[in-house]
């Protein structure tokens, strides 16, 4: 059950409900492909009805990169006028 282009709510499975061999590695593939594609994991956990710890575990089996906290952070230009004096 898919809503929008990708985006939208899937509840393939009841939440809660334990997930293993062949339908684990297509959620894995879907979860990695969304999150390659600059989804949260918060969103991606939403959006599956599954927890935080849930989609982590998952993209850690699929040996993705995991970005830092606090997404992409611009780059702070250096001797910008809106220096704070800290």
């Amino acid at each position: 059950m898919t809503t929008g282009a990708g985006h939208g709510r899937r509840r393939a499975v009841r939440k809660g409900e334990q997930i293993t061999g062949a339908a684990r590695e297509k959620l894995a593939r879907e979860m990695k492909e969304q999150y390659e594609g600059g989804r949260s994991i918060r969103a991606i956990a939403e959006a599956y009805g599954r927890s935080y710890g849930f989609v982590h575990r998952v993209l850690t089996e699929t040996e993705v990169s995991l970005r830092g906290r606090g997404g992409e952070q611009p780059q702070r230009r250096l001797g910008t006028a809106a220096h704070s004096g800290r």
